[in-house]
């Protein structure tokens, strides 16, 4: 599912596509990754769903340090799958895109030792530890991919859009080490105005907190004794545990619910929804889908494409698309869409493939076309040549078409384009289009091409075809050099610590090396309790009547650490004694 084949059949994905440069992670990152999934393999077993269990072993993914996102793509591939890496936060189009299209997007940042028990912005750790041990289970993968089929093709707004870069920026800003407490407020006041300016809800908008409400925070099973499923819980060392607590508010799942139920991605959530089983939710959904604009079409579908001022694609009844910003939409008196104009470069499709001709840089300008049914009753798209020729529809002969709605469309027909024997567009020369007194369209202007079509069955955010319209060129592909890193002071300790946990012998050298690890921690890292827990566990496993076992025990339980670091540390603690 990636790699040369995935760029053919996603190419407006590439963007968005980025590379893991594997040596760049740092000794403590491996360290992080490490905790994460041993507290994982040990605390979840008990309280996640079997699917996620399962997962957590068949995946092949392993404990000891990050994976490579090539092997995690060859794990998923076996179920037909594949994995590629993206830069961080992207567009929710681009995320649902990808989810359609069978493949798990991975950020390949890792979350710092601060941030250890959750963070807001996706890395490795939610990514691989939370979505993908479980998606090797038939029927949750099959709802994750419809869910990413909706959100690709859901609607949104442009308050919505500058929401999304607000909270892109926030967790930039919140994952940085470097950034100050005034600059998170400042990135979190950010999101809030952009908040305050959405008025009502998108079809993204809904989607997007049945994806949360689902994907990244649903428990399953009995209201009373859920399990968890969702990857947000799965990869939060803390809120996995504490999302079950009675505190902690569980409610039967419901589409219009969860749709309804607003989220904080900076906070651990006050309610969780509570599903019977995977087969439930695919049918909620599915139910959900009907209701969007990609099943709906009509004029309601328009305006909300028209609201969102991005590319969307008109589906008419005869199968032909038109990809563009729509500008305009003329309506009659009982409100209904009568005729359309989109703005800008616009393309024309079948079965979602580009009509030769009708690119962007054909209709640059932009697009316009009456939908519905001439006078008479007739559905022009399922006339054949014939009866195009009854109506003096031929090409080279002036024609003066009425539709019921009072659009008149009068000119020389240039051409007539058929698929499956019947018209989808009519072409004319010296053409004068109008409703009532408006003229929309005018002789001067050039080439009029007609979309053909008694009405709108389906509309929906993005291209019909994208590779097409959007033109990709192929990035180049850039060689990884594996060098040796220069790691600083902190770093060496953990490598140090880490190779004599992996090396093939335990000698009394090797104890000196620990104490001497043990004692730079003492001088010069006072707060750095993860290099601690994994020194016990040296010691548990090869000196445990080291008096400096019992020392450092005393040492991390009874120092005063923030209330996370504190539950952090008596879960290693915890893990250690019970291995």
């Amino acid at each position: 599912m990636t790699g040369k084949a995935t760029k053919r059949s996603m190419a407006h994905l590439q963007p968005f596509i980025s590379k893991q440069y594997y040596h760049h992670y740092t000794p403590i990152d491996h360290a992080v990754w490490r905790f994460v999934m041993k507290q994982n393999h040990y605390f979840l077993k008990k309280i996640a769903h079997p699917a996620y269990v399962n997962g957590l072993v068949d995946s092949g993914i392993k404990t000891e340090s990050i994976p490579k996102v090539d092997d995690m793509n060859t794990s998923l591939a076996k179920v037909g799958w594949g994995a590629v890496t993206i830069d961080g936060l992207i567009p929710g189009s681009a995320f649902y895109g990808f989810l359609a299209n069978r493949i798990l997007p991975i950020a390949t940042e890792i979350r710092k030792i601060q941030n250890i028990a959750y963070t807001p912005a996706p890395d490795m750790i939610h990514e691989a530890a939370g979505h993908a041990p479980i998606l090797l289970d038939e029927s949750y993968r099959e709802f994750v991919r419809k869910i990413g089929e909706m959100g690709a093709k859901s609607i949104s707004s442009k308050e919505k859009l500058d929401v999304f870069k607000a909270v892109r920026h926030l967790t930039i800003v919140a994952e940085d080490p470097h950034s100050t407490q005034m600059q998170v407020k400042e990135a979190e006041r950010q999101v809030a105005e952009a908040r305050k300016k959405v008025k009502g809800l998108s079809e993204a908008d809904q989607v997007s907190r049945l994806f949360w409400w689902t994907v990244e925070y649903g428990l399953i099973g009995e209201l009373e004794s859920p399990k968890i499923y969702g990857a947000g819980l799965l990869s939060s060392v803390g809120e996995s545990q504490s999302c079950l607590a009675d505190d902690v508010k569980k409610i039967p799942f419901s589409v219009e619910e969860c749709v309804m139920t607003p989220y904080d991605v900076t906070k651990p959530q006050p309610q969780l929804f509570v599903c019977k089983n995977f087969e439930e939710l695919v049918a909620a959904i599915d139910h959900f889908a009907s209701t969007m604009a990609f099943r709906k079409g009509g004029t309601e579908s328009l305006d909300k494409a028209l609201h969102s001022d991005s590319l969307a694609t008109m589906a008419f009844s005869s199968d032909l698309q038109v990809t563009g910003t729509l500008a305009a939409i003329v309506k009659d008196g009982n409100g209904e869409a009568v005729y359309f104009r989109t703005k800008g470069p616009t393309a024309l499709a079948i079965e979602n493939k580009q009509l030769p001709g009708h690119g962007r840089e054909t209709h640059r300008k932009g697009f316009g076309t009456p939908i519905g049914r001439l006078e008479g009753n007739i559905i022009l798209e399922d006339c054949s040549k014939e009866q195009l020729r009854d109506f003096g529809i031929i090409e080279g002969k002036d024609v003066h078409l009425t539709f019921q709605s009072g659009v008149k469309v009068e000119g020389i027909v240039t051409n007539i384009l058929l698929s499956t024997e019947k018209p989808i567009i009519i072409s004319f020369k010296d053409c004068l289009v109008t409703y009532r007194d408006q003229v929309l369209f005018d002789p001067s202007w050039g080439t009029y091409d007609m979309a053909v079509g008694a009405g709108i069955t389906s509309v929906y955010a993005g291209a019909a075809d994208t590779d097409a319209y959007f033109e990709f060129e192929p990035k180049e592909e850039i060689e990884e050099i594996s060098v040796q890193q220069s790691w600083n002071e902190l770093e060496n300790l953990y490598e140090e610590i880490r190779n004599l946990r992996e090396g093939a012998k335990w000698n009394e050298h090797s104890l000196f090396q620990v104490n001497d690890v043990l004692a730079v921690l003492e001088d010069q890292y006072p707060s750095e309790w993860l290099l601690r827990l994994e020194i016990i566990e040296l010691y548990q496993m090869h000196d445990e009547n080291s008096p400096n076992l019992a020392l450092l025990v005393e040492r991390l339980q009874n120092t005063d650490w923030e209330p996370s670091v504190k539950q952090m540390i008596q879960r290693g603690l915890t893990l250690i004694h019970n291995s």
